[in-house]
C-alpha cells in the first residue's frame, strides 16, 4: 500500500506542476529580464530598453486575459513607469509617444474633436534660445482683462462695471517675489509651507484650500485664479465662500479660438458672466477681473509654436496661465509641483481624493507640452525639481529683450 499511495502522490504532484506550467504560460507571469542600469548604458538607451519591455508586455497581457487599455494604463503602465517618465520631464526628454495608452488616445480624441475651432497656420518645433524664449513670451503676453469697451460688453456698461484700475496698475512694486502653488496631490507632505509664505505674493488655483494644509502648502493667499466652473456651479459657493474674500480674482472661459467676443457671451462653457456681475455689485472694493479669450489663445500659440507635435486644440491649464501672469507681474516666481517631484502620484489635488494620471500630463489640456516650455526656462536645476518640485522663473522685468 505504501508503494501505491507513493506512486499516486508522485502523479498529483506531477500533474500540479504541469497545471501550474501552463497556467504561468496563459497568464505570462514570468518575469521580465531586467535592463542594466543608466550609469551602464546611459539614460536614454536604459529608458529606451524599459519602454520596449513594457510595450511587449504590455501586449501580451491585454490579448491574452482581455484586460483594457484603460485598465493597464491606470495600474500597471502607471506604477511601473512613474520614474522613467519623471526622468524624462526632468531632463525635457519626453514625448507624447512615451505615455500611457490612455493618454496617447485621449490626445487622438482631443485633435479629431477641435471643440474650439481651432485654425492655427503657424510653425511649429521653434528651437529658440533660453533668452529669446523668455523674449517672445515678454513681447507677446501682456496681461488682458475684459474691459468694457468691446461689444458685447460696451452694449452692457462693462466699463462702469469692471474696477477702473487694471492689475497691472494695482499690483504693489514691493511684491518682487513670488510663489504659484499648484493643486498637485505631490504638494502633500511637502513640508514648504513657510518656503512658500516666505514669498511676497503667492498665487493658488481654484477652489484649493489652505487650512488643514498649510504646513505643506502655506497660507498666505494673494491672488486667486479661477476656471469658470468654480464661478458657476452652485457647489463652489462662489458668492459666500472666504476663499475667495480679501484676495484678487481672476476667472477664465474657454472661448472660441477666434476669440469672438459677442459668440462667447452668449454662449461661454459655464455661465460666468452673471455670477461677475453679482460680485462686482455687491463687493466693488474686490479686483475681480476676467481674463480676455485673446491673452488665453495667445499662451496656446506660444505652446504649439514651441512643440514639435501637434498639441491639444484646448486653451492652457490654469496652471500654466498662473505662471505667465505672475512672470508679468513678479521679478523671481517659483512654481511648486507643475512639474512633478519624486512626491508625483496619481492624485488629481492634495485637497481631494480623485486619481488620474491625466491630471498631471494632459487629456484636455496640453499639460506635457506646458510642463516641456516651462522647463526649458527653468532657472533651477533637475534636483529642485526632483527633491523640491520647484521651478525658478525669471520675471519679464528682470529679462532684458532687444528692442
Amino acid at each position: 500500500m505504501k508503494s501505491w499511495r507513493k506512486v499516486l502522490l508522485a502523479a498529483l504532484l506531477a500533474w500540479l506542476l504541469l497545471f501550474l506550467s501552463l497556467l504561468c504560460h496563459f497568464l505570462d507571469l514570468r518575469v521580465p529580464p531586467q535592463t542594466r542600469s543608466a550609469a551602464e548604458f546611459g539614460l536614454a538607451r536604459g529608458l529606451t530598453s524599459a519602454f520596449q519591455v513594457q510595450s511587449r508586455n504590455r501586449d501580451r497581457f491585454l490579448r491574452r486575459s482581455g484586460t483594457s487599455e484603460d485598465d493597464w494604463s491606470s495600474k500597471r503602465f502607471y506604477k511601473k513607469q512613474t520614474m522613467e517618465i519623471l526622468q524624462r520631464l526632468w531632463t525635457g526628454k519626453l514625448t507624447a509617444g512615451m505615455l500611457s495608452p490612455r493618454l496617447q488616445k485621449a490626445l487622438r480624441v482631443q485633435l479629431n474633436f477641435n471643440k474650439h475651432q481651432v485654425a492655427y497656420q503657424g510653425p511649429r518645433g521653434l528651437h529658440s534660445s533660453n533668452k529669446k524664449l523668455y523674449c517672445d513670451l515678454k513681447k507677446r503676453t501682456g496681461i488682458r482683462t475684459v474691459d468694457g469697451t468691446e461689444e458685447p460688453f460696451s452694449s452692457l456698461g462693462w466699463a462702469g462695471l469692471v474696477p477702473s484700475m487694471t492689475l497691472q496698475e494695482l499690483w504693489p512694486s514691493q511684491y518682487q517675489t513670488c510663489a504659484v502653488v499648484t493643486s498637485a496631490g505631490g504638494m502633500l507632505n511637502s513640508s514648504l509651507g513657510s518656503e512658500i509664505d516666505s514669498h511676497d505674493a503667492v498665487l493658488r488655483f481654484n477652489a484649493a484650500p489652505t487650512r488643514g494644509f498649510m504646513g505643506d502648502v502655506g497660507n498666505k493667499t494673494t491672488i486667486r485664479l479661477m476656471n469658470s466652473q468654480i464661478v458657476a456651479l452652485p457647489e463652489h459657493a462662489f458668492s459666500s465662500s472666504s476663499l475667495y474674500k480679501d484676495v484678487i480674482l481672476l476667472i477664465w472661459d474657454p472661448a472660441p479660438y477666434s476669440a469672438n467676443l459677442t459668440q462667447w457671451f452668449l454662449k461661454p462653457d459655464f455661465n460666468l458672466f452673471s455670477a461677475y456681475v453679482e460680485r462686482r455689485r455687491l463687493r466693488p472694493e474686490q479686483p475681480v477681473y476676467i481674463l480676455h479669450p485673446e491673452f488665453i489663445w495667445t499662451l496656446w500659440e506660444l505652446i504649439q509654436e514651441n512643440s514639435e507635435e501637434l498639441i491639444q486644440p484646448n486653451p492652457p491649464s490654469s496652471g500654466f496661465i498662473g505662471i505667465v501672469l505672475m512672470m508679468s507681474l513678479c521679478r523671481e516666481v517659483s512654481v511648486y509641483e507643475f512639474i512633478p517631484s519624486l512626491r508625483h502620484t496619481d492624485l488629481c489635488h492634495y485637497h481631494e481624493r480623485y486619481h488620474d494620471v491625466a491630471c498631471t500630463f494632459g487629456a484636455y489640456h496640453p499639460l506635457l507640452y506646458e510642463k516641456l516650455l516651462v522647463q526649458r526656462i527653468n532657472q533651477g536645476g533637475v534636483d529642485q525639481l526632483r527633491t523640491r518640485g520647484r521651478v525658478t522663473l525669471k520675471g519679464f522685468s528682470a529679462v532684458t529683450c532687444p528692442t
